[in-house]
């Protein structure tokens, strides 16, 4: 039985015995967290972790630019390393991930748990269409993928011409790739392959992570309709802490947290840091520490994610124990709009109400803000037009749903760009 269907008590148990060596080891072994903590000694028991400081993505930048490669919160000798990844530096300085041999298996079974939620297995065939090139989300998403016990195909991305007839060719029953990218492949079999829909390809399931939208039950839904798959957002993590530890099932919408035994989660508020209660119906920033963990273990790690907890103590009924939340936004991404916070989640719920609109978006901000208007540029579905009503029923929508005032502006039909990996939906000028 793997831990993401333990008894919750039983999980708790070993949580706090893996704690009592990880923070030995943490305490002993990293600089960076010798000196964030003063010399102080770590609590002994995990709910008194609030007694200690937060870190943050900012200290391990810094960290790295003044100990490079690794930075100073490397635990392991440098010997110890056995795979390097990179982040891809959107939001700043990239960042080098180091994993001993001991954090990569541990990582692919964490991923595997989370991409077995969504249901592949050794029955199915999946081709993964992520970047190979030093990102995580490649080779060491490949990695959890075959841990379910599926044949992988290492596509990575581009050539996506290539890419239609390789899922012919092998009969290829599951894709791996962003939210995004089904839109790409739409094109490119209406430019390439006029005689095939994207249902004609066959595929029964479309695992997706690195892009939020997937929570939207109108975008899922035109995706099964267009492709014929079930879809999932299968593939949930932060890079400095696991690729992928939170997947969605086949029974709800909501993400299953599969690493319980080796992550400890907390939530704070993300303006006062204070902590709040891990609870049903809670909402806050994501706040993790690792129990386990060799090259760069992080305690009280500041994730920027807001998320909102759905069932803690309630088994889902695909049988697992492990909480559930939904993922609210990012505190990076979060626009203020007079006082309100949008987050691009909520802007894409109520955009995907629209068939008129292809679900392909962006917003444009002039300055750091705050800002008195919204500004949205969507595009529209093939074959329609743009009307001064529909802008205004677009904006009264967002007005009604959001709260805040929008100025939209309607493209037409593939104005905006097509990505292969992650698309930005707020850019900042």
């Amino acid at each position: 039985m793997t831990p993401d269907f333990m008894d919750l008590t039983d999980l708790k148990k070993s949580q706090q015995k893996r704690w009592e060596g990880q923070a030995r080891y943490v305490a002993a072994s990293s600089p960076f967290y010798q000196a964030l903590w003063q010399g102080a000694t770590p609590p002994d028991r995990l709910d008194d972790l609030p007694l200690l400081p937060l870190s943050d993505k900012s200290m391990l930048r810094t960290s790295q630019q003044n100990h490079p490669p690794f930075g100073d919160y490397l635990a392991s000798p440098e010997q110890q390393v056995s795979r390097l990844h990179r982040t891809s530096g959107t939001t700043g300085q990239a960042m080098n991930l180091a994993l001993s041999a001991a954090d990569a298996l541990q990582t692919a079974d964490i991923g595997g748990r989370a991409q077995s939620a969504a249901g592949l297995g050794a029955q199915d065939r999946v081709v993964h269409c992520l970047n190979y090139q030093m990102w995580m989300g490649g080779f060491t998403d490949h990695c959890t993928l075959e841990a379910t016990g599926a044949m992988v195909v290492p596509f990575g991305v581009g050539n996506s011409e290539r890419l239609i007839r390789t899922i012919q060719e092998l009969n290829i029953t599951a894709i791996s790739c962003t939210p995004s990218y089904p839109k790409v492949l739409e094109q490119v079999l209406a430019d390439c392959f006029p005689n095939l829909s994207p249902r004609d390809l066959g595929l029964k399931l479309g695992l997706f992570g690195g892009e939020a939208g997937l929570d939207d039950p109108a975008y899922r839904i035109r995706l099964e309709d267009v492709w014929g798959f079930k879809v999932r957002n299968a593939n949930y993590g932060v890079s400095d802490v696991y690729c992928n530890f939170a997947s969605q099932c086949a029974h709800n919408n909501d993400l299953h947290f599969v690493a319980l035994d080796v992550l400890y989660p907390e939530l704070i508020d993300p303006d006062t840091t204070e902590p709040i209660d891990w609870r049903d119906g809670a909402s806050g920033e994501l706040v993790l520490t690792h129990l386990e963990k060799e090259c760069q273990p992080l305690v009280r790690f500041r994730t920027g994610d807001i998320i909102s907890l759905t069932a803690i103590n309630e088994a889902c009924v695909c049988g697992r124990t492990a909480p559930r939340f939904r993922v609210v936004g990012r505190n990076d991404d979060m626009i203020v709009v007079r006082g309100l916070n949008i987050f691009p989640t909520g802007l894409a719920a109520t955009l995907n109400k629209f068939k008129e609109l292809s679900s392909e978006y962006r917003v444009v901000l002039d300055g750091p803000g705050p800002y008195d208007i919204l500004p949205v540029e969507a595009e529209l579905a093939a074959g329609v037009g743009a009307t001064p009503r529909l802008t205004e029923e677009i904006n009264q929508a967002i007005k009604a749903d959001l709260g805040a005032t929008a100025q939209v502006t309607l493209l037409e039909p593939g104005a905006l760009p097509r990505s292969e990996g992650k698309t930005r939906r707020v850019i900042r000028t």
